[in-house]
């Protein structure tokens, strides 16, 4: 009877899915800590796992270890290679979550154009005549610029196209042919950048900014910056220069290099800097369909019709022919 292993709290809908399954057992960790599931480790023939660490040596711990689904679609912070070595699948949950993080980038457009953090603040102080100072503007009209376009920023360009906005996106990895019609290809990312009012980040993590210092000099100051995807790819400090030397409109910043930012970070100071917990894939929709997509992973690996498109390194494992359909 296989045993599961869930590090980090997940939807009650993905439990029951569990408690209806015949012959699973697991152990259940809500603590979202690589150290608050080793003890769990020697037992555990699959994982579900939240965001939390799983490196080599917890890899090493879990000696009947088969099967890794992620609660969720990235899977940074999960040693692959580990993985890959002793034969063990990765998986994802799928498209369960882009319309909600699509959605959260719109918002954060929305509030860093309309100064949304500025009028409230002017608002519980007092301040009416903060509103003649014609500090806000409108999306209608403007450039929206999307680099990475996966799901998630085919989900945006819709939202952005119904709110007036012309929509430019930038992604190397797709062909002219198999470019999608919302959105108007662009190929000189420096170039696109200039001519930018918004900018919507949707790729995985890099090794260095994709928006650094001479990157934002280089775009127009009433642009607004929106990340939604990786921290690290906005050099931060050179963001919140920009923004208090008024070099940059706004921001919209929903991951950090370093989570949870500390109290003394650079864009906390500053109100044209709107900022979210990396919570947009978070909503109880979302939370609901990762659960219950995570853990359909598992049984389905073991009842031997795993979805092949959900497997991460299924490639460097020669397709998975014994167990997927």
């Amino acid at each position: 009877m296989p045993h599961l292993l869930i590090a980090g709290k997940l939807h009650p809908s993905g439990l029951a899915l569990l408690r209806q399954a015949p012959n699973l057992t697991f152990d259940y960790v809500e603590d979202i800590s690589e150290a608050s599931y080793q003890a769990h480790l020697p037992k555990a023939d699959a994982m579900v796992i939240r965001t939390q660490p799983l490196g080599v040596a917890s890899v090493a711990k879990a000696p009947g270890l088969k099967i890794v689904s992620r609660h969720g679609v990235g899977y940074d912070a999960v040693d692959m290679g580990a993985l890959t070595a002793r034969g063990i699948p990765l998986c994802i949950v799928g498209d369960v979550n882009s319309a909600g993080v699509a959605e959260h980038a719109m918002m954060l457009i929305l509030a860093a154009t309309h100064r949304l953090i500025a009028a409230d603040r002017a608002t519980r102080a007092g301040d009416w005549g903060w509103r003649n100072g014609l500090q806000t503007q409108e999306v209608a009209g403007k450039r929206l610029l999307i680099v990475g376009f996966g799901r998630i920023g085919r989900h945006l360009a819709s939202m952005a196209r119904a709110f007036g906005m012309e929509v430019h996106a930038h992604d190397p990895f797709i062909s002219e042919d198999a470019w999608p019609d919302i959105a108007i290809r662009v190929g000189d990312l420096g170039q696109a950048l200039a001519l930018a009012d918004a900018v919507s980040l949707h790729l995985p993590r890099a090794d260095h900014a994709i928006l650094g210092a001479a990157e934002l000099a280089g775009m127009k100051p009433t642009a607004v910056i929106v990340n939604t995807a990786r921290g690290g790819l906005v050099d931060e400090k050179a963001l919140a220069d920009a923004l208090r030397d008024g070099r940059v409109g706004g921001a919209g910043i929903e991951v950090f290099s370093d989570e949870p930012p500390g109290t003394d970070h650079p864009l906390f100071g500053l109100d044209r800097a709107v900022l979210t917990p990396h919570n947009a894939a978070l909503t109880v929709e979302c939370a609901e369909r990762m659960a219950i997509a995570s853990v359909q992973n598992v049984l389905d690996f073991f009842a031997g019709r795993l979805d092949p498109a959900l497997i991460v390194n299924g490639a460097a494992l020669g397709g998975m022919k014994e167990f997927v359909k």
